[in-house]
């Protein structure tokens, strides 16, 4: 007999398109529990565009009704009746279900959940919403989308209640690569002037944050056309669905183009509406390279996967997770803000005309399968048992701590150490030395007691905490 599953998304969900990653993700999985028989209510947030009931399946409902604010981020920037309103909603049908998948974490109340079987998968490490769930932590079960993000948790909310670890996976994303391959763009150019073909195109497939890249793309851009002859270049950028009004968007898009004028490249950068999910792989078969440069910490990052699946190389920043999924020989990969590095690469495949090579779409086939991804969470999400509350209490560092470089920093060969979340590399002799002979970590006599606090209050180390 199927499961009744209540589902949450602080995103905004859309019948056929996907405004991020996450959202393309939990459409997969919800499809794939659907179809075994389990009856899947989504709650989530209305948007532009997206305010009314719709179906992904006739087993899978989406109900875009809880009044927080969008567009995200800052969803509690709203009345307090509205979430009072939407936790009572919500409530209601957690008390009808068997089970809750909150599949970005931001219902940050766990007396919302407590008393039914919740499995919770926090998406992001950047965002207070999800980043508050994380420390208040209270299900049964948590999914990660990276070994990055699981052990950047673990080493922050895990100094407070050890136990956690055991509730704690690893999942990456998968990907139907009969899908995501080469496809020979045609509908594409309902979106896309069919004169791009003449050019050699570069990809920015991204949302329209900052820390995305996308002034660093400018600067590539501009190098490439200016220092390595690339006068015909272009450069497809996509426009956010549902922001048209929103200011921080509209801010957003005209400095982005008062700097696309300023630096003489107004006929290079193409803005275009957002790709439906149906015409993505057109969208990335059509181009020669995508850019995803950015500081932006991604607890995934499906562009590249999806780029490469149909054949386009990418370009990546060594940020976040980007260090740990794909092994070099598979990725044109360069530390944060080496512009003139990533112009060079994307030089090298726009002159060699490049695409991905069979051994990478073998190695992406092999590791990243989307039925092994669905079958991993349905197994979680269908066999979760409500499980005593976690107890939390404020660790005691002791002559006896040991300390260890921080997940979300790693040790650069010629920058030095370089930090997820401050975006810059310093240049320390003594914390690379001892990363690299003590990597499971360090007591503090084995330092000076003022430089051990310095790095831990700017989180260069963390003190390693068991149970």
């Amino acid at each position: 007999m199927g499961k009744k599953i209540v589902g949450f998304s602080m995103t905004a969900l859309f019948p056929d398109i996907s405004i991020a990653g996450a959202e393309m993700q939990l459409k997969k999985i919800s499809l794939h529990l659907g179809e075994q028989g389990h009856q899947v209510t989504i709650y989530t947030t209305p948007i532009e565009g997206s305010k009314t009931p719709f179906k992904w399946h006739e087993n899978i409902e989406v109900l875009p009704v809880l009044r927080f604010k969008q567009p995200y981020p800052e969803p509690y920037l709203t009345p307090l009746y509205h979430i009072a309103n939407a936790m009572r909603e919500i409530g209601a049908a957690f008390a009808e279900a068997d089970v809750h998948y909150s599949h970005d974490g931001s219902l940050i109340f766990p007396y919302a959940y407590q008393d039914i079987p919740t499995v919770i998968s926090l998406r992001t490490i950047i965002y207070p919403e999800p980043v508050m769930s994380a420390f208040l932590f209270q299900g049964d079960e948590w999914i990660l989308p990276s070994e990055h993000t699981r052990a950047s948790y673990e080493a922050a909310v895990g100094q407070f209640a050890p136990q956690i670890s055991g509730r704690m996976h690893a999942i990456h994303n998968g990907f139907d690569w009969d899908f995501f391959r080469y496809t020979e763009p045609k509908e594409i150019f309902e979106y896309i002037p069919a004169e791009i073909v003449k050019h050699p195109v570069v990809l920015f497939p991204h949302r329209p944050d900052v820390n995305k890249g996308i002034f660093d793309v400018v600067q590539v851009a501009h190098r490439l056309v200016h220092d390595y002859g690339w006068q015909d270049l272009r450069v497809l950028v996509p426009l956010w669905p549902g922001v048209s009004k929103e200011p921080k968007y509209v801010n957003y898009y005209n400095g982005l183009r008062r700097r696309i004028n300023e630096m003489c490249l107004s006929d290079i950068f193409i803005f275009h509406e957002w790709i439906s999910e149906a015409l993505i792989p057109q969208y990335y078969s059509l181009a020669d390279v995508s850019l995803c440069i950015g500081n932006i910490i991604e607890t995934f990052g499906n562009a590249v996967f999806e780029s490469l699946g149909c054949g386009t190389p990418a370009v990546v920043s060594r940020v976040a997770t980007y260090r740990e999924l794909l092994p070099e020989e598979h990725i044109d990969s360069i530390d944060y803000g080496e512009i003139e590095s990533a112009a060079a690469i994307t030089h090298s495949i726009l002159s060699e005309r490049r695409r991905t090579s069979p051994e990478t779409l073998s190695y992406l086939r092999a590791e990243f399968s989307h039925d092994a991804m669905v079958d991993s969470y349905a197994d979680i999400i269908l066999n979760a048992v409500k499980k005593p509350p976690l107890t939390y209490r404020i660790p005691q560092l002791t002559a006896e701590t040991k300390y260890r470089l921080a997940p979300w920093c790693y040790v650069s060969p010629h920058r030095g150490i370089y930090h997820d979340f401050l975006s810059t590399f310093v240049r320390d002799e003594e914390l690379v030395q001892l990363s690299l002979n003590e990597p499971t970590g360090f007591r503090r006599d084995a330092v000076d007691p003022g430089r051990l606090k310095v790095w831990l209050d700017d989180g260069y180390v963390v003190p390693v905490v068991k149970a």
